[in-house]
């Protein structure tokens, strides 16, 4: 079993195309360039509010985000189920998570760091939806439970993924963060806690909703492209997730020039984040939140953003590349 998943790892390593990156100076980095991500990279409206609720399946409790101001003059707001990476937990993502929030969106993450099934974030959403109908919540009558996104980084960019594909349509979108490729998944399943090799993303198996692939360009695990077709290699990059996804789901896709693979904890900048942050979190706010705004809320400012080839996201070269949509209008 280790000779196998070594001679799979040795292949993985051959289809990196970059090396690891750690610590770089804690500037601000990828800051946005273009109208429609400055206005979704800047702080939302709400002032937030942060508890725990109890629990998952496996009895692990869950982190909330919330907007302040929740449920105000008959507001419902859109959920947003999040999954941590391997051996991370909800608050080494609270800038991101606080940014949502502020922007009007539940935001609900289990303490788990195996997420892999996108079970968990299932019941983040079932959660919230019991929440939702009981007179004694802070949530009651307060959430569009017609209206929930998932998302997440590492093994829970594949939760999310998963938890699209097997929401029965409740869960509308997905914004994935640095997904690995199946390779990595399947290989050492001991090291990236999943639980079983078939809960490795397979976009494949979508029949509905939308996504938006983001990874960063120098992140050694989560590649943009792969030198090997998905045909003998399986899907071990972006690309390739996003030309498996079928035509008749809705999808997006680019890079962070720059970005490894834990920028996206950074609080904002790199400083509390032990290994492979180059920046920080400043480019992973504005259009995942613009993604939302739009797949959730029907934003028309935020959905420009995504029209391909027109949209801002390609034409906003310093800090994106990579970019494609089958957005047409």
């Amino acid at each position: 079993m280790w000779t196998r998943s070594l001679g799979m790892v040795a292949m993985a390593a051959a289809l990196t195309l970059t090396g690891g990156v750690a610590h770089a100076d804690a500037a601000p980095g990828n800051l946005p360039t273009g109208d429609i991500e400055k206005t979704y990279f800047q702080q939302g409206p709400s002032a937030v509010m942060r508890q725990q609720g109890c629990c998952d399946t496996g009895g692990d409790k869950y982190d909330l985000w919330y907007p302040a101001n929740l449920g105000k003059d008959g507001v419902r707001h859109p959920i947003i189920a999040w999954g941590d990476g391997t051996w991370a937990h909800p608050g080494q993502y609270d800038y991101l998570l606080s940014h949502l929030a502020s922007w009007g969106f539940v935001v609900i993450a289990a303490d788990n760091t195996n997420v892999g099934s996108g079970r968990e974030l299932l019941d983040g959403v079932d959660y919230l939806t019991r929440q939702n109908a009981d007179p004694g919540s802070p949530f009651h009558d307060a959430l569009d439970t017609d209206s929930i996104g998932a998302m997440g980084h590492s093994q829970g960019a594949s939760g999310a993924l998963n938890a699209l594909a097997r929401s029965g349509g409740r869960i509308k979108t997905a914004v994935t963060i640095e997904l690995v490729g199946q390779l990595i998944c399947s290989a050492i399943p001991l090291a990236t806690q999943f639980q079983a090799p078939e809960d490795c993303a397979d976009p494949r198996t979508l029949t509905s909703g939308s996504v938006l692939y983001l990874n960063g360009s120098a992140d050694p695990i989560s590649q943009s492209a792969q030198p090997i077709s998905s045909q003998l290699a399986g899907l071990q990059s972006a690309q390739a997730y996003y030309d498996a996804t079928p035509d008749s789901v809705t999808k997006a896709r680019a890079s962070l020039n720059g970005t490894s693979h834990n920028d996206i904890q950074g609080q904002p900048a790199c400083d509390v984040v032990q290994n492979d942050c180059v920046h920080g979190v400043y480019g992973f706010l504005g259009y995942p939140t613009a993604w939302f705004m739009d797949q959730l809320t029907h934003d028309q400012r935020a959905h420009a953003a995504f029209v391909s080839g027109s949209g801002e996201l390609f034409s906003e070269n310093t800090n994106w590349s990579n970019q494609q949509s089958n957005i047409t209008r």
